[in-house]
This record gives C-alpha cells, structure tokens and sequence, in this order.
C-alpha cells in the first residue's frame, strides 16, 4: 500500500493520520518519495509526480494506491503513464475530486477499475476498507433531502459506473473520456463558482455526443449550491433540463463526493467502486456496485 501525491500536495498531519488508518488495517503502508514536495500548488514536478505514480504500480509488492489529496494536477500526467506495466499488474487507485482524471484515463486505456473516495470520515474509511479487502457489492442509498434528489427520472439501468468529478469529467471530453455507451454515469461537484459552470460542464457532454448510448446517470453531493439560486434558476433546475432529455434513469442524493459531512460535522462521504458493474434502481433508490478486486 503506498501513499502518492498525483495532484496538490498534502499536509504531513494528514499524511500520518492517513498511514496510522492503514496501520490499523493490519497493511503495511509507505510513503512515496515526493508526495509531500511542493512545487506551486502541485506535490512535485509533473515529472516528479508521474515517477512516483508509475513506480506504485511497477511495484509488484504495492497492491494499492492511496492519493493523498486532489487539489489540481492529476490532469497535467494523466495521459502518460505506463500503461503496460498497469495493464500487467492492475491495482486500484483511491482518490477523487482531480483524481477523476487519473481514474478515466486508467479505464479508457487500460480498463483498469478504482475507488472514488478517501480517507476523510467514518463512512469514508468504512467503505474504502471494504471495497479493498473484501468482495462484498457496496450500496448507496439516495437521501430525498440532498440537493441532487431534486431530480430523479424513473427506471432500472445497469453498467459498468464511470464518472467522478463533472468538471474533470467533462474537461476529459476529446482527451481521456472513455466510451459511456451502456454504463452508469456517475457526477458530483462542489461550488467554485455559479450555476452556470455546471450548465456548461453538462452542455459539453451533451453537445460532444458523449452520453449517446448511457444506460443511467447517478448524481452524488452538490451540497455546495444548497440555498443557491440564479435569477430564478436552482442546481435542480441545471440538473432537470440538462439530464431530464437523456430518457434514461437518474437517480440523485448520494453520499458520495465534495462538501459532505458526518454526524460529527466533519468532512465524510462513501467510497464508491468505479469500473465495476452496478445496477441503479429509483424505485428503491439504490445503487449497489461491485467490487473492485485484483
């Protein structure tokens, strides 16, 4: 198991928590060298931060890799990694936000499924333990009071889950978007600016014929737009009269990805297996994904 910085660079606190989780796991975990480097607002060169990927993977004895942060970078590497020693040796990769690009890029080129989460928060740490050291299928159930609940387009879908972040995702359009022809598309964002970023992010999905063929959408946290409103307009409103045309089955409320919270108020969220096969049902308003086991 090895800690490595693909994007901005951690805290070392936080690196010690994370290693101290691991620890407590029964695994034996270690440090990439330049996951704490800072080189703007990035751990290291791109260099630097593409050796330290490729050499977790080369690793045959690293049988996960855990990214310390997102932040910004992931994209600046994560078309040229080495995809035949991935391909090879296929171990899951665990992280979000900037991640995304590093998960899509390891599904497009090489098929290769990870985790969509982290280390932060009981159901966080719950869940990536699960989805690393057992096979059991994880389930998410929609919460009716998220912001992403406000849209929900009946029906049962199954495919393989894809997706993560929309703004990485749909800045991957053209680039390292693999096919979403009969998968499940999951998309989360926080508030970096308006309504009108998440309009565009999906509008360049729509518009570059990317969702052709989706089998359904699954939206996580767009906490950060709760209360938010544009002349009018709300996040439900974007999510309505983007998605709503696709006919296929969408299903909000998630607890998965930015600006979630345990019962203690501290940052939390469930992990979720990208790559694997998941069934979406919104009449129990569940998705259920497999595992990721190698």
């Amino acid at each position: 198991m090895r800690l490595v910085s693909p994007a901005s660079y951690p805290d070392k606190a936080a690196v010690d928590r994370w290693l101290a989780i691991l620890e407590s796991w029964g695994l034996v975990p270690d440090v990439a060298p330049h996951a704490l480097d800072e080189w703007g607002y990035m751990a290291g060169t791109d260099q630097d931060r593409r050796d330290d990927l490729n050499e977790a993977f080369r690793d045959p004895e690293i049988r996960a890799i855990i990214t310390t942060r997102g932040g910004a970078g992931a994209y600046r590497i994560a078309d040229a990694l080495d995809w035949n020693a991935i391909a090879a040796d296929p171990k899951p990769l665990v992280g979000f936000s900037d991640i995304t690009y590093l998960h899509l890029a390891l599904i497009n080129q090489c098929g290769v499924a990870g985790i969509h989460g982290c280390l932060a928060g009981a159901t966080a740490e719950a869940t990536v333990r699960q989805l690393l050291m057992s096979t059991d299928p994880l389930t998410l159930t929609s919460n009716p009071d998220a912001v992403s609940a406000e849209i929900s387009t009946p029906g049962l879908a199954r495919g393989r889950l894809i997706g993560g972040n929309l703004a990485s995702v749909a800045t991957s359009v053209g680039v390292r978007l693999p096919s979403l022809a009969g998968a499940i598309l999951f998309l989360e964002d926080q508030q970096v600016v308006g309504l009108g970023t998440i309009d565009r992010q999906l509008t360049q999905l729509l518009g570059s014929g990317s969702l052709d063929g989706v089998a359904g959408i699954a939206l996580g946290s767009f906490e950060g737009f709760r209360g938010y409103s544009d002349r009018g307009w709300t996040l439900g409103d974007v999510l309505r009269d983007r998605l709503g045309t696709l006919g296929v089955p969408v299903l909000g409320g998630l607890y998965a990805g930015h600006d979630l919270a345990g019962s203690n108020g501290l940052p939390d969220q469930s992990a979720l297996p990208l790559g694997s096969l998941a069934t979406l049902d919104t009449a129990d308003g569940t998705l259920i994904a497999g595992p990721v086991v190698y």
